[in-house]
């Protein structure tokens, strides 16, 4: 593994991130939902402020590129008429929330996530900016894969429940108790020194020895996990990936002039709440898409710790990818855009690409410093043919 430094914590829209190609600004949805104006304004903002580009991140969050120091303090006037901003970065940093894309209206999961939110605001908790929330309240779980420390689940029967994650079982809850069992759980976290130096999440915590009280343990079973979601149509609306989680600002515009929200997901798709495919630029609507096999960084030159055009190697190679499989390039050894485990991930280097089987960029390749124009020749040295 590279010695790069990891980074300990995210950016935000009052805390944004150098990069390659400027300042990322990074927008959190409330309710992980942007209505049709708040989709046109940020289309338009992402154009005029940033470098046109936006992207859709596995925290279910979009992100502004391109951002300059002066444009930036014009960003933040632009999304606060949207209704967009955090009134201070503490505020934002806590709300972390992922919410499922798959509610229906009247049901529990935009209030539960309203006054999760509002709950974190009021909070003085000192979580650790990568530490999250999951609001996945359906008949099925669709966020269990996805990084979240606190869990609002429903059990077989349908009841709530409240669950740290990396526990089997959670607290079988009342509506009403759900947001304050779930502060609860976060608060214990902090106090049991689940956070140190800023960093911390629930599951290692749990797993070197952390033990949950009495009053936050339960015996309640979640619902069961559904398949993985692929893009198609459903009740909900147009479920569409964005090829490598990147979009043009013209591509978002689109979405707005459907007149229908737009909800996030952490899976790099969004789904429409207009029932009718969208066609436009990097959109991936087909349910097998070889493009939905790999997952790529933003790279060389957009980042400027990258040290290779992830993106351009990433689309050459998807269609060599079985269909069961997952390809991760990253620029570098920080894994930003994937923190998981893949069948195949390369790493890019000063010297070429590092290659690991089944494991992370944190793990040790079994190849090093392979040359990109002799992968795309022969892609079968990264499943093992040689």
């Amino acid at each position: 593994m590279s010695a790069m430094a990891v980074k300990g914590w995210c950016p935000g829209a009052l805390q944004p991130m150098q990069s390659g190609d400027g300042l990322v600004v990074r927008v959190r949805p409330f309710g992980g939902r942007l209505d049709a104006a708040q989709i046109a304004g940020l289309a338009h903002l992402a154009g005029r402020h940033g470098n046109g580009l936006i992207d859709v991140t596995s925290r279910a969050n979009l992100q502004i590129r391109g951002v300059s120091d002066t444009s930036h303090r014009l960003l933040l006037a632009g999304l606060a008429e949207l209704a967009l901003l955090d009134p201070d970065v503490d505020t934002e940093s806590r709300r972390n929330i992922l919410v499922t894309p798959f509610w229906r209206t009247g049901d529990e999961t935009q209030a539960l996530a309203a006054e999760l939110e509002e709950a974190l605001a009021d909070s003085a908790l000192d979580l650790p900016t990568k530490f999250g929330f999951a609001i996945d309240d359906g008949t099925s779980r669709v966020l269990a894969g996805d990084s979240a420390d606190v869990r609002i689940e429903r059990d077989r029967t349908g009841g709530l429940l409240v669950r740290a994650d990396g526990a089997k079982h959670g607290r079988a809850v009342a509506r009403g108790e759900a947001v304050t069992a779930a502060l609860a759980l976060a608060d214990w976290f902090v106090a049991s020194g689940g956070a140190r130096g800023g960093r911390g999440r629930m599951a290692a915590h749990l797993a070197a020895g952390g033990v949950l009280p009495e009053v936050l343990r339960g015996e309640a079973e979640p619902a069961p996990i559904m398949a993985a979601a692929r893009p198609g149509l459903y009740p909900q609306g147009a479920l569409v990936g964005v090829a490598f989680g990147q979009m043009p600002h013209a591509t978002l515009n689109q979405f707005a002039g459907c007149g229908h929200g737009l909800r996030m997901t952490p899976w790099r798709m969004v789904l429409s709440e207009d029932r009718r495919m969208p066609s436009a630029a990097g959109l991936i609507t087909e349910a097998y898409d070889p493009a939905l096999r790999v997952i790529a960084c933003s790279g060389a030159p957009r980042c400027r710790e990258a040290h290779a055009d992830t993106r351009a190697l990433a689309a050459a190679l998807a269609p060599n990818i079985g269909a069961a499989a997952r390809l991760h390039v990253s620029g570098c050894a920080k894994g930003c855009a994937h923190s998981g485990s893949a069948a195949i991930t390369l790493v890019a280097t000063g010297a070429g690409f590092d290659l690991v089987r089944g494991g992370s960029t944190r793990d040790e390749p079994i190849l090093r410093g392979l040359n990109r124009d002799d992968i795309i020749a022969d892609p079968s040295i990264l499943m093992g043919g040689h």
